[in-house]
């Protein structure tokens, strides 16, 4: 039995690191395609950031709503097939896109559908993983998956497909592979049924959202939701203004460009799995500190480090080792700080919340504010916001579980339950 759940926990690790990376493919691919779009849309920095924060406020709402109905219901495998085909096909109607108004609904549909699949996916994940491998797993499904495909491959793919063939041809080909992981999804993934029939005696159904207000009063779960909030500004700044700083400000060419964000992506890969590997061995809470410092040194290298495109990515590979911590507060410490009915609603609190203060409202202030003060402003938010999160990370009560904690009592609870 034990062989068993090791294969179906390597087996989940796989599909749902595609699923997840997937979807940043799809939502990244447009910052990458920004400067072959500016003719055809008169796009300014506003409007860049009105298209990213559109995204960023229906999928914090969808997030929450159906992550929320995944748990209640015990339906986590049919919203996250269903939300991997629509999100496909929304990537796709954006290429279909001739007007600006067109462009921004097709953006906000695609967020729409994308909300839920992170916090469901991190959810399926905590039910399979051991102890020992919790935060090297939900960090590899979510910082690594999102390096590899959107930071890596969607530049990568997107940019010589854009030079080619055209932004929309981009667009049509960046839909595919969900419809195929949809599929694959479809066929193995199972239903965690066993360990919510357990856990769902602990408390009727009409009193968890009394409990789950309770949860989200918990001192690291409102931690987390400000770091979500800090981070999402610093990372969307980041990859929606740092592709046309490089080009418009820094003169490198998009293939230059290209290369530069492929070894951030690179960046983010290893680090996406290393730092938490290694939060499951020092402690979330002391790794959290130290990456992210190291986060506050990504935004400065592109904007303002001198030097040839080899050095600003030598410096961006290490910088970029900030974006390692993201799972862990995003997701590892609330699944360890609640009950595990709840981890899907409250990972999705916490991504929601930073989606529509750091997705929805941030873009577009960095926008205007690039507009207004000049193309290095949102950089400087960037750097800004990640001096923040490092403040608020000193905050954080330590989850690990190879460390001394104290759980809360509702988490204790259902976690015993689980168990035994």
């Amino acid at each position: 039995m034990q062989a068993r759940n090791q294969r179906y926990e390597n087996l989940l690790v796989v599909l749902l690191f595609f699923t997840v990376g997937s979807v940043f493919f799809d939502r990244l691919s447009i910052s990458f395609l920004f400067p072959f779009m500016r003719g055809d849309f008169a796009l300014t920095n506003s409007r860049i950031g009105m298209l990213t924060s559109a995204l960023a406020l229906t999928w914090a709402i969808s997030g929450v709503l159906l992550s929320a109905y995944a748990d209640n219901q015990n339906r986590r495998k049919l919203v996250l097939i269903a939300a991997v085909i629509v999100f496909s096909l929304c990537s796709i109607s954006s290429g279909l896109a001739s007007t600006f108004g067109a462009l921004l609904l097709a953006r906000a549909l695609m967020g729409l559908a994308e909300g839920p699949v992170l916090p469901v996916s991190q959810s399926l994940m905590t039910f399979a993983s051991s102890d020992s491998r919790r935060g090297f797993n939900m960090g590899f499904i979510q910082a690594s998956a999102v390096g590899l495909l959107g930071s890596v491959l969607a530049p990568a793919v997107i940019v010589p497909l854009a030079s080619a063939h055209g932004w929309r041809f981009a667009f049509y080909c960046a839909g595919i592979p969900g419809l195929v992981l949809a599929l694959l999804l479809a066929i193995y993934i199972r239903e965690p049924a066993v360990a919510e029939k357990k856990e769902s005696r602990l408390l009727p159904v009409d009193q968890r959202d009394v409990s789950f207000k309770k949860v989200l009063m918990d001192r690291n779960i409102v931690i987390c939701m400000i770091m979500s909030c800090l981070f999402i500004t610093w990372f969307l700044a980041i990859v929606t203004f740092g592709p046309a700083y490089l080009i418009e400000q820094r003169h490198f060419s998009p293939m230059d460009m290209s290369v530069f964000m492929t070894v951030l992506g690179v960046s983010s890969v290893i680090s996406g799995f290393a730092v938490p590997a290694l939060s499951d061995r020092v402690g979330r809470k002391p790794t959290l500190v130290v990456f992210s410092a190291v986060a506050v040194c990504a935004p400065l290298v592109i904007g303002f480090l001198p030097g040839t495109l080899t050095t600003l990515c030598l410096a961006i590979f290490v910088a970029y080792f900030g974006y390692g911590c993201s799972a862990i507060f995003l997701a590892t410490i609330p699944a360890e700080s609640v009950p595990r009915y709840f981890i899907s609603r409250a990972v999705a609190t916490v991504i929601g919340t930073g989606e529509v203060i750091g997705g929805f409202v941030s873009p577009t202030l960095a926008g205007f504010s690039a507009d207004t003060f000049g193309p290095t402003a949102p950089l400087l938010i960037a750097a800004g916001s990640a001096v923040l999160s490092l403040f608020a990370s000193l905050f954080l009560r330590e989850t690990a579980p190879r460390r001394d904690r104290v759980p809360t009592p509702e988490a204790k609870v259902a976690n015993d339950a689980a168990v035994g």
